[in-house]
């Protein structure tokens, strides 16, 4: 067996977690993000409500991801749909200004 084989170390995070040295996490703990609409108990999301649909779309005028809303799957592909509609019919913008 070659030399290099038998003296393995394990490697250290190269992700920082904090000021360099001193081994302090800075990340919080996570929350576990619920679905507005399960809490609310929407049955289906209505594309003319824009005062919802706007929270959940960027200042760009982006879809925001599952991750970032807290939606759940069932409910995110409903407010993707409602969205795109929305625009359709100029009810929002597909850019922000």
């Amino acid at each position: 067996m070659p030399p290099f084989f038998s003296q393995t170390r394990e490697r250290e995070d190269s992700k920082s977690k904090g000021p360099k040295g001193t081994g302090v996490d800075r990340r919080r703990p996570l929350r576990r993000k619920v679905c507005k609409f399960c809490l609310d108990r929407v049955e289906r999301i209505d594309y003319k409500d824009t005062v919802r649909l706007v929270k959940f779309a960027s200042e760009r005028g982006k879809i925001l991801p599952r991750r970032v809303s807290g939606n759940c799957a069932k409910h995110q592909r409903q407010l993707a749909k409602a969205i795109k509609r929305a625009r359709v019919v100029s009810l929002m913008p597909y850019l922000a200004e």
